[in-house]
């Protein structure tokens, strides 16, 4: 949703460009995987002080760490595309716009609408493991040791895709009104 703002009219200071509906759920989300990264930096640093110096480890950092990447990118996704930060071909993109605009809306509207089909599908693929996974009761770790839920980290995959695909959704009516405006999102 890359886009400049409209100038205004006789002078003034430039339009803000159309913000996103899910912009502050997005940042929200993203705020709180970036508390997530900081805390288990800390907990990966305390582990190797603890290993290397004390001797004494801390137990289950490494599989927390593991299954908390994915919830940190699911938690950050819908934040990526409210910004116009998704992975793309600008450059191609800015061709075809120079040589038609209706090409560029439709191929605009169209990534769009199938990065919201990607990430529904991917939510109805995880939802039958969260749905196992809170119905058994499932934990990782060692019993007696070190167990946490997994159903947490099952539930941010599905609700990261569900709300990005929401973003991908709610962004299409600004893609095509603002077809072929490049640059800077908060300029």
């Amino acid at each position: 949703m890359h886009k400049k703002a409209e100038p205004a009219a006789e002078g003034g200071a430039p339009a803000p460009a159309d913000p996103h509906p899910l912009q502050g759920i997005a940042r929200t989300l993203a705020a709180a995987g970036t508390v997530w990264i900081f805390l288990m930096m800390m907990m990966v640093v305390a582990d190797v002080v603890g290993r290397n110096f004390l001797d004494r480890p801390i137990t289950g950092v490494a599989e927390f760490a593991a299954r908390s990447v994915a919830s940190i990118v699911f938690l950050q996704l819908a934040a990526a595309i409210c910004s116009g930060r998704m992975t793309r071909s600008d450059f191609l993109l800015r061709l075809i716009g120079a040589r038609s605009l209706g090409a560029l809306r439709v191929l605009e509207v169209g990534n769009a609408l199938l990065g919201c089909l990607l990430f529904v599908a991917l939510a109805f693929i995880a939802w039958p493991e969260l749905s196992q996974a809170w119905s058994t009761n499932e934990f990782f770790g060692v019993q007696g040791v070190y167990t946490v839920p997994t159903w947490p980290f099952r539930a941010l995959i599905v609700g990261g895709s569900l709300v990005a695909a929401g973003a991908y959704l709610l962004q299409i009516p600004s893609l095509w009104r603002h077809a072929g405006e490049f640059g800077d999102p908060h300029e």
